[in-house]
């Protein structure tokens, strides 16, 4: 019985220490401000635009190649 309190108590200090550490690292960040967000937001929303982009000429491509061989293919015989 007496192992169990301490090992309640100790996980429970364990949890209190873990929150504790937390938030002495959440006071050390640093923040990015409104300019940086923007600016990183802008260009994560330009480059999926692009990448789609890319992968819909990648798409069209490749799909024009396989029909243009099933067709030479299937209508040979």
């Amino acid at each position: 019985m007496g192992e169990e309190v301490s090992i309640q108590k100790n996980w429970w200090q364990q949890v209190r220490g873990y929150i504790s550490d937390v938030r002495v690292e959440m006071k050390r960040v640093t923040w990015p401000g409104k300019q940086e967000i923007y600016g990183t937001t802008v260009m994560v929303i330009l480059t999926t635009f692009l990448f789609g982009i890319y992968f819909w000429v990648c798409d069209q491509g490749f799909s024009r190649a396989v029909s243009s061989m099933l067709k030479f293919f299937l209508h040979r015989g």
